[in-house]
């Protein structure tokens, strides 16, 4: 068999596989699609897929799952039956030997990387797109990813300090962005890397957005955590299918502009993760001038080590259970200044 000819098979086998995920097949009635016999079938796909079909379609059904829980409102349930689990404690077991987190830390994570280790390159791709030629590195998953994760880890650092903390005017501002924003105190950067988040997410769903932000009681780190995950849910969705369907250059109109104005959708999630990533450095300082010990500088390198799923060589360190559990005193309002409604993001 020639290496164009192999190529060939192993598509046409791995397609079987990949197309039998709504079903109950078993590895026989997937040999009878191929016209083979089950030894035949198995020993074949092993050959050219460099996997069973069994453990194929196991590990593309945890990924659908994976992807379920990161991009749907399904119950743990319901994608537990999904993946063909007779339990949800089966698959809560499955689900955590592959991801090393529960389905429902996993949910909570908001990671937007679903796939597991394969030599092969075959994986569960969102509707719309390809199955077969992923590739095992997303940039969109590491920019998207590791802005989130380490937005999270200032929001819990954040939580250890007092209402004065977070209020106290920083000895060094750095004022370094085209429009104006406060900046002045920890509570204030933290506020406006959220806000910039709901804002486009506004943008580019088409929702309404008061852009004087939410009322002070919204503004504490347990309340900032909880908008952070509401508007990851639903910018990861919007953004994880125009990476799907590869329409980065595609323009929509942000109404939100007076005037209205129109952009990429590729230039504005550069545009967020640019400008959040000069805010997360700048809180990162704030925080360590206030004397909290923190670790690393938010590298996506250091976002890999700590709670990438495809990577194999560290344990996957947990969140707790009870993050910001004990939400502290609603905070102070933040000065309106002068920012123009479009610009604050």
């Amino acid at each position: 068999m020639n290496k164009a000819d192999g190529q060939d098979t192993a598509d046409r086998l791995s397609a079987i596989v990949a197309n039998s995920l709504d079903t109950q097949a078993k590895t026989q009635d997937l040999a009878r699609q191929a016209y083979q016999s089950r030894t035949q079938f198995h020993r074949l796909f092993r050959i050219v897929v460099e996997e069973t079909p069994a453990a194929m379609r196991r590990r593309l059904l945890l990924e659908r799952a994976a992807f379920q829980l990161g991009h749907t409102g399904m119950s743990v349930t319901d994608i537990a039956l999904d993946a063909n689990y007779g339990s949800l404690e089966a698959f809560t077991r499955a689900f955590r030997r592959a991801f090393r987190a529960s389905p429902s830390i996993y949910r909570r994570m908001r990671d937007p990387h679903f796939h597991l280790p394969a030599s092969n390159k075959i994986h569960f791709f969102a509707p719309g797109s390809s199955t077969k030629g992923g590739k095992d590195m997303d940039l969109f998953d590491r920019f998207a990813g590791n802005d989130s994760w380490h937005t999270r880890r200032l929001l819990e650092y954040a939580g250890t300090l007092t209402e004065e903390q977070l209020d106290r005017p920083l000895p060094t501002v750095v004022e370094l962005l085209p429009w104006r924003e406060s900046n002045k105190t920890l509570r204030q950067l933290l506020e406006n890397i959220i806000f910039t988040k709901e804002v486009w997410t506004a943008a580019l769903s088409g929702a309404d957005m008061d852009m004087n932000g939410p009322p002070k009681s919204q503004r504490s780190p347990q309340a900032l955590l909880q908008r952070l995950e509401k508007t990851d849910a639903e910018l990861h969705r919007i953004l994880g299918d125009i990476r799907n369907r590869t329409a980065w250059d595609d323009t929509f109109v942000d109404a939100l502009c007076e005037p209205a104005e129109t952009f990429t959708y590729g230039g504005i999630f550069a545009h967020i993760m640019t400008f959040n990533a000069h805010r997360r450095l700048m809180a990162l300082d704030a925080l360590r001038q206030l004397g909290v010990q923190t670790e690393g500088f938010g590298d996506p390198m250091e976002y890999e080590e700590t709670v990438a799923p495809w990577n194999q060589r560290v344990a996957l360190k947990m969140p707790s259970e009870n993050t910001l559990a004990d939400s502290k005193v609603p905070a102070k309002p933040q000065p309106s200044g002068s920012i123009p409604a479009a610009r604050l993001r």
